[in-house]
């Protein structure tokens, strides 16, 4: 089995008021990754997402590929892994 990942991620970009939440949660929830996702007040979006690295990059790409929204640079980082996390949702 591949190696669980952890990654907290901001966002940079037309990000907000164009669905990007509801897409990432679709989209991660599919792909079986957990996580969470929430717009910040500067206007990014940040998300802690948990999966293969091959899941998350498919993630990201997708996410990419949206046509309302286009993402202008990217902010990663590596974290500690979750293992009680059982799925990826919105976070207010």
């Amino acid at each position: 089995m591949t190696e669980k990942i952890r990654k907290r991620l901001i966002f940079h970009g037309r990000v907000q008021g164009v669905g990007f939440r509801y897409r990432a949660t679709g989209l991660a929830l599919s792909i079986g990754l957990t996580g969470w996702v929430q717009n910040e007040s500067d206007g990014t979006v940040s998300m802690e997402v948990q999966g293969s690295g091959e899941q998350i990059d498919k993630l990201l790409i997708t996410l990419n590929k949206s046509d309302f929204i286009r993402i202008d640079h990217l902010d990663s980082a590596k974290i500690a892994v979750k293992s009680d996390e059982k799925k990826f949702r919105i976070q207010y």
